[in-house]
């Protein structure tokens, strides 16, 4: 049957602010403390999502969690029954802590999950594994709002399998599909699926980085792939280059991207990277008769400290309705002189497989460390499985008119580290959420405070 690959965006939550939580992630860090603009955020991220549904891309909608998280705050001891003294209190003794349970950051729905496609899995079932994020104490609290969301989106069980979160412990640190890509000749054919981790075991930690963590663990993705019934001969596990994580490559996704038969690299990337790459190939072609079409990327053609400062390899790779490829990259790679000489000689390149380039503004996301591919979850779907998952969170023109007319009117456009202590954001955010819920038919109950906890 037929299938395609559904690209689920995460839509930016009205407390997106600059707290500058992700150590190791370069713009996140740089950015601390700024003023953010939770309105241009969202607009911006649907206008995306738009621009990508009018390629024929299927577009689907993952909403933001709830934030503050009152339950996370109770759990280390601040249990002022009214919400305005306990944010007051928290504000006081741990304004850290306050911008912890503040953050937006589910909307990097790359980090949600880690998805196979039925056409990979032993049971022929799509499945998922929601990302535990224990590398960092505010993504860690999104694991259990994601496997929500995701059971509410794709709820047939004929289709889909859902599996609960890695054990939250730190030899099996998951940071879901922003380190994983699947490769494959026609998405309802069998792939390769591709997962690359930072760190392995004790014995295998040499060379390690030094000055940023690796967050992604063999462990995890060997777990993953187990879990999900992939065949080990299509499997492919690759590691990180030490290097590249202390150059602020947190996840693969900012200096790798892939799609079908195509893999966009940064030559910098991997541990022993022919040999890596040369894995592939051949497991790409034993797989698939075909042939893997790799771009790589010179560190003399742009340098891995621009490659994260643009965020190039954080682009989208998609097809459209045509069955071109189109590579969605970062207007900031397109106001880069090197990174638009090497967007440029790879579409003019006569073997290339990318037709077009088009650039979108995420600037709000890029400040606080996410381009357009950190945004999306890829799940390939067949027409029965994309029939089979929540139509109301699928994007169409009168969807995203009502999301747009309705983050105009809930959200602000300026928010400022001291205005998380506010009681009023918190009711605003609510409001916003309470009206989201129908606005997707996600039901009355699907947030904590709808359920009268919080």
């Amino acid at each position: 049957m037929p299938a395609r690959e559904l690209n689920l965006d995460g839509l930016v939550g009205p407390t997106h602010n600059y707290a500058g939580l992700s150590f190791g992630n370069v713009a996140s860090q740089s950015h601390r403390h700024l003023t953010s603009n939770p309105k241009a955020a969202a607009l911006q991220g649907l206008a995306k999502m738009k621009a990508l549904m009018d390629l024929g891309v299927p577009q689907a909608v993952l909403p933001p969690q709830e934030r503050p998280d009152f339950k996370a705050l109770r759990a280390v001891g601040f249990d002022e029954p009214d919400p305005a003294a306990l944010l007051l209190r928290v504000a006081r003794d741990a304004p850290q802590m306050l911008a912890v349970v503040s953050s937006a950051s589910s909307m990097w729905a790359a980090n949600a999950a880690t998805v196979s496609p039925s056409a990979d899995t032993a049971d022929n079932r799509v499945h998922f594994t929601p990302a535990n994020l224990v590398s960092h104490l505010h993504r860690s609290l999104e694991r259990e709002a994601t496997a929500h969301a995701l059971r509410t989106i794709f709820p047939d069980e004929t289709h889909f399998t859902h599996h609960g979160p890695l054990t939250p412990t730190d030899a099996l640190s998951d940071e879901g599909a922003a380190n994983h890509t699947r490769f494959c000749a026609a998405h309802d054919q069998t792939g390769v699926q591709w997962f690359v981790f930072g760190r392995g075991s004790d014995a295998e930690d040499s060379p390690a980085p030094a000055k940023y963590p690796a967050r992604q663990t063999l462990d995890a993705s060997t777990t993953i792939a187990s879990r999900h019934g992939l065949d080990p001969t299509r499997t492919l596990f690759t590691r990180q280059h030490p290097d590249a994580i202390d150059a602020g490559v947190f996840h693969n996704d900012v200096i790798a991207v892939g799609h079908g038969d195509v893999l966009l690299i940064h030559e910098c990337a991997l541990v022993n990277q022919p040999k890596a790459l040369d894995d592939l190939r051949r497991m790409f072609h034993a797989t698939t008769g075909s042939d893997l079409s790799v771009i790589e990327v010179s560190q003399n053609d742009l340098s891995i400290e621009d490659a994260v400062a643009t965020y190039l390899f954080n682009s989208q790779l998609v097809t459209t309705r045509d069955d071109s490829m189109v590579l969605i990259c970062p207007t900031e790679a397109r106001e880069h002189e090197a990174a638009t000489h090497v967007l440029d000689a790879i579409v003019s390149s006569d073997d290339n497989p990318i037709s077009q380039i088009i650039p979108v503004d995420t600037r709000q996301s890029m400040a606080n460390g996410g381009g357009p591919a950190c945004l999306r979850l890829r799940v390939a779907l067949t027409d029965n499985e994309l029939a089979g998952m929540k139509q109301s969170v699928v994007l169409n023109d009168s969807l995203y008119d009502k999301l747009v007319a309705w983050v105009n009117k809930h959200y602000r456009d300026a928010l400022a580290p001291d205005d998380l202590a506010d009681e009023r954001l918190v009711n605003e955010s609510r409001r916003a959420l309470d009206v989201l819920s129908s606005i997707l038919d996600l039901g009355d109950a699907f947030y904590p405070f709808q359920r009268g906890r919080g």
